[in-house]
């Protein structure tokens, strides 16, 4: 069986069965769903109605099963990303959920509402960016892990051979995935980043490529999902690999990123930053060994670049990190502590250079992948550099793109492209698409996990900090703050739906979803927005004295005051915290 699937497809709706046909060149194949069995079978062209209701799709994300009953979801728009090595890079943009179920009024009202917020989870996850397919190359793997494959691996199904660590439609396409028959209608979704540029230094000419790959494993948001699981998955944990192709070579350098890797949890209270808690009875270093010992089998020699403050509440997950790296005594963990906003105070972002020399001999044992035109691999990458702050976004997205910049100027010279002795900082028009890409990279992983844009991508852009950049920072902390707080227990449960963390069962005597909602936690947003408002309002638009401008100021100033006096009390009572049950987390 090739591993490729299906490239263009239509879709012909019955009342009884959805039919999926394959319309690429010499394909007869036609994947038939019956809509009331759910049974699904392998057919011919011949057998779709005439009066069945047509259209085209872009592939097949899987089936999920909500209150209503079964639903098909299918790509219906997608965007060409670019050409990577001969094959194809889409986007998926829109989607469609199809119902088995010809009608509703076997739900009750309750049931009905529930399914209605059911879909609109669904809805929420398939509505934020990043869902990238290709239907003939596996985009789920490095370039090195492909060049060490046997022959019966080149044979599987791109569904059979990807890892699933980075297919999110893996549990959507668990049935598919039972029959061996249909593969080619089963298209692996990754979730992520993938951004290509044709680039040019000294009149030659390369393709430059970057794909970060997120985990669907222990994935979620901020505040909710932290540190890892019993079975040693990091929190937020992405794949990043930089691509050259020049000539027939290519160059591969990968990093990862992930939650600190012990039992702890941060959950939204209202403050600004909630305090870090360590969980004193989890059994931490069985979780940690379990992570490491997948790492090291995955990638080979870990260096670990811990950015976060080595004071105040983030000093003990620093400690606790160490610690353990310690006690596991493995030759292939290094740990290196980078305190990155006590080197960086005053807008020293020149310091990071502190850092990178620090690594630098570190980072050419590691090397990087390369293979040459014949196909023959000159170099293997050892190992990587595993980096991390809390959140794994914003500290840990700038110190990449250096290090990975390092790794190409090398990779770069290497392959005839760079003189001897020329940099890369030097190529104008490169180093413009290479800050825009690492931004771009940045705020993709941060919208996908806080919730907004990152921070310090100023820096990202422009190798310095700037005034309006902080701006920038201060206006997105703000909108992560209401998100983190009013709309992430949503958020949650939303990618625990789809993830299949948690399964509906219509039979459930008590819906998670019909517990109301406290009456403080929907009015405390508008009190806050309100008394904020009114006392900026205040300030901009005088009265007809002093005195009574003052007045003004004084009684919205203790609103304001009062709502966080509220917070402090007891905050964790206003959150939206998730509602749905899910499969034991280690917190």
């Amino acid at each position: 069986m090739a591993a490729t699937t299906y490239e263009r497809l239509k879709l012909h709706v019955t009342p009884e069965k959805f039919y999926v046909e394959a319309c690429d060149d010499g394909a007869d194949d036609v994947l038939v769903i019956d809509r009331v069995s759910t049974e699904v079978t392998l057919s011919v062209k011949k057998d779709i109605p005439p009066s069945a209701v047509t259209r085209p799709i872009f592939g097949i994300l899987g089936t999920i099963h909500l209150v209503a009953g079964n639903y098909l979801l299918v790509i219906t728009k997608k965007t060409k990303i670019g050409e990577f090595f001969n094959h194809v890079i889409w986007k998926a943009t829109d989607f469609d959920i199809l119902s088995y179920k010809k009608t509703m009024l076997h739900l009750t009202d309750i049931q009905l509402q529930d399914n209605k917020t059911f879909l609109a989870m669904i809805n929420h996850v398939l509505n934020v960016d990043g869902f990238y397919f290709s239907t003939t190359y596996d985009l789920t793997h490095t370039l090195q892990r492909l060049s060490n494959t046997s022959p019966e691996f080149q044979e599987m199904s791109l569904l059979e051979r990807a890892d699933q660590r980075f297919v999110w439609n893996g549990h959507l396409l668990r049935e598919l995935s039972a029959q061996p028959e249909v593969h080619r209608f089963a298209l692996p979704v990754l979730h992520g980043f993938i951004t290509m540029h044709s680039c040019s230094i000294n009149g030659k000419y390369f393709d430059w490529i970057l794909i970060s790959r997120r985990s669907c494993f222990r994935a979620g948001v901020r505040y909710y999902v932290r540190g890892i699981d019993s079975e040693g998955h990091a929190a937020n944990f992405v794949e990043t690999e930089q691509i050259v192709h020049y000539n027939g070579s290519r160059a591969s350098f990968v990093q990862t990123r992930g939650s600190i890797p012990v039992f702890w949890s941060q959950r939204p209270n209202l403050k600004y930053k909630p305090r870090p808690l360590i969980n004193k009875v989890a059994n931490h270093m069985d979780g940690f060994q379990r992570h490491f010992d997948s790492q090291v089998i995955i990638y080979g020699k870990q260096v670990i670049i811990n950015l976060v403050n080595q004071k105040g509440s983030e000093k003990p997950l620093e400690q606790a990190f160490a610690t353990m790296v310690s006690s596991l005594g493995s030759g292939m963990i290094r740990y290196i502590a980078f305190d990155f906003h006590k080197e960086c105070k005053n807008m020293r972002w020149d310091r990071l250079s502190i850092l990178l020399d620090q690594v630098a001999e570190i980072q050419d044992e590691l090397s990087y992948f390369l293979v040459d035109t014949a196909g023959m691999v000159v170099t293997s990458q050892e190992g990587v550099f595993r980096s991390n702050c809390m959140d794994c976004l914003d500290r840990t997205n700038v110190i990449q793109s250096l290090l990975a910049r390092r790794s190409l100027q090398a990779q770069l010279q290497r392959l005839g492209v760079l003189h001897v002795g020329q940099k890369l900082e030097e190529q104008n028009e490169f180093e413009k698409i290479y800050k825009n890409a690492w931004a771009d990279n940045a705020n993709a992983c941060a919208k996908q996990y806080a919730g907004t844009g990152a921070l310090k991508t100023d820096f990202t852009r422009t190798g310095k900090r700037t005034q309006l950049g902080l701006l920038m920072d201060g206006w997105n902390s703000l909108i992560r703050y209401y998100k983190n707080n009013f709309s992430d227990g949503f958020r949650q449960d939303s990618i625990d739906l789809f993830l299949g963390n948690y399964s509906v069962d219509e039979l459930e005597a008590h819906s998670p979803l019909s517990v109301p909602r406290d009456l403080k936690f929907l009015a405390l947003p508008i009190i806050m927005v309100v008394a904020f408002s009114m006392c900026i309002i205040c300030l901009l638009m005088a009265g007809d004295t002093w005195t009574e401008t003052l007045a003004y100021v004084l009684f919205w100033g203790v609103a304001s005051i009062g709502t966080f006096f509220i917070i402090l009390y007891n905050g964790k009572d206003f959150v939206d915290a998730p509602r749905l049950v899910q499969k034991e987390k280690m917190d």
